[in-house]
């Protein structure tokens, strides 16, 4: 047998074996489908989210299928603008609910794209049964704008508790420097550069050693720029720091904010968006930047009143309420 045809032989056994694999995955038995545009971490935090619930929706034994619906699904979940959307009208069929996870605006969020968010709106009216805000700044900024969503329920953002948690993390201690940090997958100016260069202009660098993890386009004089690694490598960062700062605005339920408090950090964060919704009293809001250095004074001096305080939403109890959403008992079929 000629190795040209060993070679074409063995090609069109791969490209049956998939197209059967296709064929025979459409009649496979699904109950819940997720459609968005999925990337490797490190990642935006819509990503990260949706793999923590996509993970926890496995642990009640629901089939989960990802940008295609089967004939036995009976949910669709579709995130914002990340999936293709002439891939889900496609599949679409009358007796799945459609549930439609919205962020932002985010036109709001990024000062651009005026355009997208009468997208999302549009997406929204043609197919929505349902509507999942994150935060009651998001669903209030959009009706403000005239955009009325579909059955509107606020679930925040959980993160995965096997990554972000707070066992072995760092003891606080006032002998040593008190240590900051921030994280962005975003380099979006409106992520808070302008309070990050003040920072890095003004803080007292005896007291303080500061790290930024992510992506940014500043070039820090005394803040120490930790390029993007993975949730796991970020998790243990986070741990071995003391304060979170944020000074994201108008984003509508920040992640990288969540995965900080799971992790044991009180935060510093800019009144805006919805961040206030998350910490509560696990931390101080900020208006100027000139505000910071008392207010670290203030979280320092009461640094495990404000841990205590920390309360975040569970992945768990998250997923049930997107399960409920989706007119789903939780851990039944």
């Amino acid at each position: 047998m000629s190795i040209d045809y060993k070679y074409h032989l063995r090609n069109y056994k791969n490209v049956l074996f998939t197209t059967l694999r296709y064929i025979l995955s459409r009649y496979e038995q699904k109950d819940i489908s997720i459609f968005h545009n999925f990337s490797p971490s490190p990642a935006g935090g819509g990503n990260q989210f949706l793999r923590a619930l996509s993970q926890e929706i496995k642990k009640t034994n629901y089939r989960l299928e990802y940008n295609s619906i089967s004939p036995t699904t009976k949910a669709c979940l579709f995130n914002s603008y990340n999936f293709d959307f002439q891939r889900l009208k496609k599949f679409y069929n009358q007796n799945c609910v459609m549930v439609h996870r919205v962020d932002g605006p985010i036109s709001v969020y990024r000062g651009i794209d005026h355009n997208i968010d009468n997208q999302i709106h549009e997406i929204n009216k043609k197919i929505a049964q349902a509507t999942i805000f994150q935060s009651r700044y998001s669903l209030e900024k959009h009706l403000e704008m005239g955009l009325n969503f579909i059955n509107p329920t606020i679930i925040s953002n959980a993160v995965d508790p096997t990554i972000f948690h707070s066992d072995n993390r760092i003891e606080f201690s006032t002998q040593r420097k008190i240590r900051l940090i921030s994280s962005s997958w975003s380099d979006n100016p409106n992520k808070g550069d302008s309070i990050y260069i003040w920072l890095d202009q003004n803080l007292n660098w005896n007291e303080y050693e500061y790290t930024f993890a992510g992506r940014t386009k500043i070039q820090f004089k005394n803040i120490h720029h930790q390029s993007p690694v993975n949730s796991f490598l970020l998790a243990g960062l986070l741990r071995n720091h003391d304060i979170y700062i944020t000074a994201s605005k108008n984003d509508a339920c920040s992640n990288s904010l969540i995965e900080a408090l799971a992790c044991g950090l009180p935060a510093i964060f800019l009144n805006s968006g919805g961040n206030p919704e998350i910490v509560g009293k696990g931390g101080i809001g900020f208006d100027h930047p000139e505000e910071i250095p008392q207010m670290l004074s203030l979280l320092i001096k009461k640094y495990s009143f404000f841990q205590n305080k920390i309360k975040i939403p569970s992945i768990r109890a998250v997923t049930l309420a997107y399960l409920h959403v989706m007119g789903f008992a939780f851990g039944n079929r």
